[in-house]
């Protein structure tokens, strides 16, 4: 499955710095993978409608097993509101057991760079494992 491209959703003020997180899942084994994208697509729409959540994108490598996220947040404090809320919180619960390993990196950038590119997410979360 190709990227679903960068999806703008909240335009940030131009001079402010945003908050970064990348993150990369692999499930335990492919009976895990369908699961962990309709998980994945219902997170996508919770970002979607997010107060402070500037824009997001995911990959999906369903023969490798692995899922990889990349968000933009007006603050840690608008992703940690996401994370603690439905139906994240749940998906969380859920897909904790069929998780191989998980990775995330978070950093901070001027708003003026977005859209962010996979580049610079995936150079970081190579340097985070």
């Amino acid at each position: 499955m190709p990227a679903l491209p960068w999806i703008p959703v909240h335009e940030p003020a131009p001079a402010t710095e945003m908050v970064v997180m990348a993150s990369r899942f692999r499930v335990k084994g492919y009976r895990h993978v369908l699961p962990f994208l309709v998980d994945s697509i219902r997170v996508l729409a919770q970002i979607r409608r997010a107060d402070g959540a500037l824009g997001v994108s995911l990959v999906a490598h369903p023969l490798r097993r692995e899922f990889f996220t990349l968000s933009a947040w007006t603050d840690r404090a608008a992703l940690d509101a996401v994370v603690g809320a439905e139906p994240h919180r749940s998906v969380m619960r859920r897909q904790r057991a069929a998780m191989a390993d998980s990775a995330f990196t978070f950093w901070t950038a001027p708003a003026a760079a977005l859209p962010l590119t996979w580049e610079v997410a995936e150079e970081r979360l190579a340097a985070a494992a």
